[in-house]
């Protein structure tokens, strides 16, 4: 007889683990506004998964209770000006995402009468929803048998059969293993279940193995291998860039601001102006009719701030200039300004 593999050897009873996850949930399930039963819908589902895209749940309950009470159902978020939607998601981050969710917003208002389509296939054709969002609005607000699979139940899976293939060349095993374990009646339910589980207990350092609801399933906790899963490729180093940030005051204390393009890097945002760090066709962005104030400066020191992809150092530079134009904005009412713009604007305190 051939040797069973590893791999082969360990299986786990789907209905069992979901039962056993389900009982632990249903006792001690986080308190979160998304899950409450007057806020457990499409939209608000939506929303709530939208922002907690590479943000944690700590950020995002204001954010989430804020956006809320401003565009409370898809309609006042499809009238609404993008600046506006954009305003609120400061200090979030990752502005296509509100820019996305604007947009969906306006395709559910005028193409399905503002009602959220309620299969996996149908939301996945809308602007900014990706399998994971598709699958999650589904599960949660429709109760729909699809299988959730976040960062927390990608620990969860990996630990669960001892997955050693590193992430993320592993996720399509994950997802594999993930499906037959989903509850059919309670996807929903199951959905957050071990979704919180991964949050809470399966944690990514020192899991809390001792009060894990399903440690009798664990093929990592039986081999002792629980705190070093999952395993990840070694990522390469991060590029580091570096240019200029010019801040321009007039004679009354305005600040010069400028909006970016619509598409690529802090999108529709506004900004002072920079050098030096950017593309080609953005590698100097300063107005021609402020470019030759630029000789008689002083040192606002210098800022660091970490993108995605790269790490970024600037060195701010102020001059005041007699200027009166539109693009001149009060400190006390500025546009949406990415975070990197506001720790520039913040050497002038």
């Amino acid at each position: 007889m051939p040797k069973m593999t590893e791999k082969a050897k360990h299986s786990v009873d789907a209905e069992q683990f979901a039962t056993d996850l389900l009982r632990h949930y249903d006792n001690h399930a986080r308190i979160l506004p998304w899950r409450s039963d007057e806020q457990q819908n499409p939209y608000n589902i939506w929303i709530s998964e939208i922002m907690l895209q590479q943000t944690t749940v700590a950020t995002v309950i204001g954010y989430f209770e804020k956006f809320l009470k401003t565009f409370p159902t898809v309609e006042k978020l499809a009238a609404a000006d993008e600046q506006d939607v954009l305003h609120l998601w400061q200090g979030l981050g990752y502005y296509s995402r509100a820019r996305n969710l604007h947009k969906c917003a306006k395709e559910i208002a005028k193409n399905h009468n503002s009602t959220f389509p309620n299969s996996y296939d149908e939301l996945l054709k809308l602007p900014g929803i990706g399998p994971y969002t598709a699958a999650a609005i589904a599960a949660i607000a429709f109760n729909q048998p699809e299988t959730v699979v976040d960062g927390n139940v990608e620990r969860v899976i990996t630990r669960l059969y001892n997955i050693q293939t590193p992430l993320p060349d592993s996720k399509k095993e994950i997802k594999e293993k993930a499906i037959p374990l989903t509850s059919k009646n309670r996807a929903g339910d199951y959905a957050g279940a071990i979704m919180d589980l991964g949050a809470t207990i399966c944690t990514p350092k020192s899991p809390k193995c001792d009060i894990c609801p399903v440690i009798k399933h664990c093929r990592a906790n039986n081999l002792q291998t629980a705190a070093e899963l999952p395993h990840r490729r070694r990522k390469a180093a991060k590029p580091k860039l570096s240019g200029t940030a010019w801040i321009f005051l007039d004679a009354e204390g305005r600040i010069f601001l400028q909006k970016r393009p619509e598409k690529g890097l802090l999108g529709n945002l506004w900004e002072v102006p920079s050098e030096g760090w950017e593309d080609e066709k953005r590698n100097s962005v300063l107005p021609h009719h402020l470019a030759s104030h630029c000789n008689n400066y002083v040192e606002g020191g210098r800022i660091r701030h970490i993108f995605t992809h790269f790490s970024l150092e600037l060195d701010v530079r102020i001059t005041q200039i007699e200027e009166t134009k539109e693009e001149w904005f009060n400190p006390a009412s500025l546009p949406p300004l990415p975070t990197l713009m506001k720790k520039v604007l913040a050497q002038l305190s």
